[in-house]
């Protein structure tokens, strides 16, 4: 039974934040407009050089709590927001992600009438610089062991989707400090490893996207998912062999659209070509998907050689939706 007397803090937000002047605010505020209000707000000011801490000072509420450290990265940042918590449940929130005001009601009301879960997870839908959703999620509900779906591939999206109970990031030891991407991935995968999840079949997650995507960003992300998937695999080997070149055509599946994104340029049509042959390589239905590659290498062509016209035709489609 979760005890929610007004003197028991019962849920931790906990928001790492670098550099994160034009979104934090507005982060912030979808915490600050939840309906469920007995949680406190811990805001890790990962070494800033903007003006994050002036735009977080400046928001009253007694429920927000910052500490600034040098910068240190995101796991580190989430893993000192996880030892000052004090709340039975913890959610972590990236510095231009929003949520819907219903989010932590929902999914704690979830982890209440399923006594068994230690973990609750929502939809994610996509939006732009301005606010606007410009893609919808996976929408895929699991509930219970889902480790070998979580394996084939990231469906919770991102990390500032669950609601998790604090013991059970605590004997997990928290985010993986040495890993440079993914590591929201990881972390899920452990705890769904080990204890059940339940789904809130309803969008109350927002994840901002940018503009600049960065091929070294990407590989970096490869090198990390592969990280992520040998270590998984190691915790359930026999049961999973079967599915290890689905998971892997997924991942590479999903880094070639990454890559093929904009900016289109030369560099990033090379990277999404060599996820493109992995992702041909690990998949066993090549042949019955052969116009989904087609379309994908004619795009990387048109990349390396004419940029600016596949610029202009995106621009345009954009304008009409």
């Amino acid at each position: 039974m979760i005890n929610s007397t007004l003197d028991t803090i019962v849920i931790s937000v906990i928001i790492p934040a670098y550099n994160s002047e034009k979104t934090i605010r507005e982060t912030i505020e979808s915490v600050l407009n939840q309906t469920f209000a007995n949680f406190e707000l811990i805001v890790i000011n990962d070494g800033s050089q903007d003006s994050t801490l002036e735009v977080v000072t400046q928001i009253q509420d007694s429920r927000i709590k910052v500490f600034s450290y040098s910068n240190a990265g995101g796991n580190v940042s989430r893993n000192r927001g996880l030892h000052r918590a004090v709340g039975e449940f913890v959610s972590f929130l990236d510095a231009d992600d929003l949520w819907t005001p219903d989010k932590l009601q929902s999914q704690l009301q979830a982890l209440q009438e399923n006594t068994t879960a230690t973990v609750a997870y929502s939809w994610t839908d996509y939006i732009d610089e301005n606010g606007e959703i410009v893609l919808s999620g996976t929408h895929i509900t699991a509930n219970g062991d889902i480790y070998e779906k979580l394996l084939l591939t990231n469906f919770l999206e991102n990390g500032s989707n669950p609601l998790i109970r604090r013991e059970a990031l605590i004997k997990l030891g928290g985010f993986d400090e040495s890993l440079s991407a993914a590591q929201d991935w990881d972390m899920w995968l452990r705890l769904a490893c080990q204890f059940d999840f339940v789904c809130v079949p309803s969008v109350q997650i927002l994840y901002r996207i940018s503009a600049n995507s960065v091929s070294a960003n990407l590989i970096r992300q490869e090198k990390a998912c592969l990280q992520v998937l040998e270590r998984a695999y190691k915790e359930r080997p026999l049961a999973l062999k079967s599915t290890r070149n689905l998971s892997l055509t997924n991942l590479y599946k999903y880094l070639t659209c990454k890559a093929l994104q904009k900016p289109f340029n030369r560099q990033n049509a090379l990277t999404g070509a060599k996820f493109l042959w992995n992702y041909i390589l690990n998949n066993s239905s090549r042949f019955q998907r052969i116009n989904f590659t087609l379309k994908l290498l004619l795009k990387i062509f048109i990349m390396i050689l004419m940029p600016t016209l596949l610029e202009n035709i995106t621009n345009q489609r954009e304008v009409k939706s």
